[in-house]
């Protein structure tokens, strides 16, 4: 499954590409990151929980990452094994430029994979989930810099509100 995004973070290209960099901020932007340790030259190793749809797992796995330009480019390959649940493996290849006031626009283009239990649970979960996953990471890394996203003052909800909520008029 493949998918792309762009997002722009207020804060420049320099230090968001070494945020990526950073095992922390690698385990505070993965959801369900137990335990991430190495570095970006000899690659990272991880474990992280997940559970997709009825399957729960933990996945041991490595990052590495690679075609490293700094603060213009790097690619960040995963792969992780969760036993009797299956694997999952993957590749961003993520782009920095120069956004407005001093920002950064990043895009990222995601291909992953599963197999095993996973693989089972239908493209529909999977292609749902690896979404999900990836633009958790990347919402969890702009958040880093900037910050939790504004709250509606007269309800203390978040501004930004799911399909559903503006389908149903309550904006």
């Amino acid at each position: 499954m493949q998918l792309s995004d762009t997002r722009e973070i207020q804060a420049p290209p320099a230090a968001v590409y070494a945020a990526l960099l950073d095992p922390e901020v690698l385990k505070a932007c993965i959801n369900g990151a137990q335990e991430i340790t190495g570095d970006p030259t000899e690659g990272y190793h991880a474990t992280v929980v997940q559970k997709v749809g009825p399957v729960k797992a933990t996945f041991k796995g490595t990052v590495t990452m690679s075609d490293m330009v700094e603060a213009e480019r790097l690619t960040i390959v995963g792969e992780g094994k969760g036993g009797a649940a299956g694997f999952a493996k993957g590749s961003a290849n993520v782009t920095f430029e120069p956004g407005t006031s001093g920002g950064t626009v990043l895009t990222y283009e995601v291909d992953a994979k599963v197999g095993g239990k996973l693989a089972q649970l239908g493209s529909r979960l999977i292609d749902g989930f690896a979404k999900k996953m990836a633009d958790q990471f990347f919402a969890n890394l702009q958040e880093h810099f900037e910050g939790p996203p504004p709250q509606d003052e007269a309800t203390g909800e978040d501004a930004k509100k799911g399909w559903l909520g503006r389908l149903a008029g309550r904006d």
